[in-house]
């Protein structure tokens, strides 16, 4: 991972206002609401609105990022809610997660670079228990037509770092797919997701 890639989600993350807002993803929201409360670990999590969310239900939580801003903003979020999160800042091979550690991974809005991604997923499948839940939301494939029609969509304007359901069948083989679709969305999140876009949406059982 680059310098410059840090850099970026540093210089966003160090702006004033959150990037993405302080209320958790939709998708996400409606899917822990459902679940038992237990150990859970938001991929790339940025500024922590998410990862608030889950510890204000109790759940344990763990997060990582590239970026200190990120994990800056994330901690005076948890503050200004009373809850605390274990936060992480690094690649994900260096930051000390155990095997079968967590009940549930959650990645929104996850993407990591192109050359990494399927390898993160793959790590990430490690740390998660038998029985566990992947939560993932993230920009499809399609999604490229909408970002050019408008930019405040947000999202990457590369295909290699758009998501494909064969994608997510790969990188999570032999899980019980409980949910696995792209499809359009209207995103009203902070500054950088406004407007039409594709996502693909998965729920997956190990």
């Amino acid at each position: 991972m680059t310098d410059s890639w840090i850099q970026r989600w540093n210089k966003r993350y160090g702006e004033k206002e959150y990037a993405y807002g302080i209320e958790p993803n939709s998708f996400l929201k409606q899917q822990i609401d459902q679940l038992e409360v237990g150990t859970i670990l938001f991929a790339a999590e940025g500024e922590g609105r998410n990862a608030v969310y889950a510890a204000k239900l109790g759940w344990e939580v763990y997060a990582f990022d590239i970026s200190e801003e990120g994990k800056k903003k994330a901690i005076e979020l948890a503050n200004a809610n009373d809850v605390t999160i274990d936060y992480r800042v690094g690649l994900l091979p260096e930051l000390d997660f155990q095997l079968k550690q967590f009940d549930v991974i959650a990645l929104i809005y996850a993407h990591f670079p192109p050359e990494i991604k399927s390898s993160y997923h793959k790590l990430l499948d490690k740390y998660l228990k038998k029985g566990g839940v992947v939560i993932f939301e993230a920009f499809g494939k399609k999604h490229i037509e909408y970002r050019k029609k408008n930019d405040k969509v947000g999202g990457p304007s590369d295909l290699e770092s758009l998501f494909s359901v064969q994608e997510l069948k790969s990188d999570f083989k032999d899980y019980e797919i409980i949910k696995l679709d792209e499809e359009e969305v209207e995103l009203n999140e902070g500054l950088y997701h406004n407007g039409k876009g594709s996502v693909i949406r998965f729920i997956g059982r190990k």
